[in-house]
């Protein structure tokens, strides 16, 4: 599967938020974009964000937050169409940057192996855990911050897209065991959850297992050509319906685009054919921002309405109940 595959064709299949944000001047928008660069001293690992904030002249009352996990390779800056969009909205959105796996994996290789190597150092287990500890920190942070008073501390989503999705889940109540030994990273803060192209938990073929623990409303995304393809690892569309099935979330939603690709869900505007990466973006956009009023404040026209506004591009949606 993966044996001929070039450098270039695997950084191209791995690459989850490369892309910068796009351009766009800050006083066309009604929200601020603020960098921060923690460190967690009692981990001494660095946490930088990015925040997309709706400014105090929009903002009547406090606003809920969402949490952004990148993929591997990503960084703080990926996915801005998202953080944009949340914050135009009237939702908060604080992009992560996991010093682990973010794109420094992709610096100073020039041999395929060694690409691969740090790769899999990165998917192991300590990296995923520190991801879902540096969410819990960065929440930490904001909300200790000065900025707090303009975030409802009650309303936290967490979201990421593919190995994002995962350091969502551990968050929103996911538990894996090893060797005996149950890694309980949950937040109770996180009140629902977004996961977009979520593959299965390395090593776990009992998704039910590691997922019944996750009952917060949750959001599934994927496409039919939703596929991840690496030396020694694939994970297709069939691993994101199984994640969503296993959920243990009493409300939950999947929605499966026609075609695409993995990285279609980043900033890159090409992946997954030109034409449809920009539609899926705008139903992505719509459809999270449904999912949150529908959660938040019961409100589920738009929720209801979404399917046939873009029926030409899904293969199937499910929503339970």
């Amino acid at each position: 599967m993966t044996s001929t595959l070039n450098r270039r064709t695997f950084i191209a299949a791995l690459l989850t938020a490369a892309a910068w944000p796009l351009a766009g001047r800050a006083e066309e928008t009604a929200f601020d974009v603020l960098e921060f660069d923690w460190t967690d001293s009692a981990r001494q690992r660095s946490v930088p964000v990015r925040l997309y904030l709706p400014r105090e002249a929009t903002a009547q009352r406090p606003v809920p937050l969402l949490v952004f996990s990148h993929g591997i390779g990503g960084t703080r800056r990926g996915y801005s169409y998202l953080g944009k969009h949340w914050a135009s909205q009237g939702y908060a959105s604080m992009h992560l940057q996991h010093v682990g796996s973010d794109r420094y994996l992709w610096q100073g290789q020039s041999n395929l192996l060694e690409v691969i190597g740090r790769v899999r150092d990165a998917l192991q287990e300590a990296e995923a855990v520190a991801r879902a500890q540096d969410l819990r920190f960065a929440i930490d942070q904001l909300l200790a911050s000065e900025l707090a008073p303009r975030l409802d501390a009650d309303h936290i989503v967490a979201a990421g897209h593919s190995y994002g999705a995962n350091t969502a889940l551990l968050v929103a109540g996911a538990r894996v065991e090893r060797s005996g030994f149950q890694n309980d990273l949950v937040d109770a803060r996180i009140k629902a959850a977004i996961m977009i192209s979520a593959p299965p938990f390395f090593g776990e073929a009992a998704a039910q297992k590691v997922l019944g623990g996750v009952t917060v409303p949750s959001l599934h995304i994927t496409a039919t050509g939703d596929l991840i393809q690496i030396p020694g690892y694939y994970s297709g569309t069939d691993d994101r319906v199984t994640i969503f099935e296993a959920t243990g979330s009493r409300r939950k939603l999947l929605a499966i685009f026609e075609g695409g690709s993995h990285s279609m869900f980043t900033d890159r505007a090409g992946t997954g054919g030109a034409a449809l990466n920009k539609q899926v973006k705008a139903a992505t956009q719509d459809l999270s921002a449904a999912f949150l009023r529908s959660v938040f404040d019961g409100d589920d026209a738009a929720l209801k309405s979404w399917p046939d506004r873009y029926a030409s591009i899904l293969s199937r949606f499910s929503a339970t109940p």
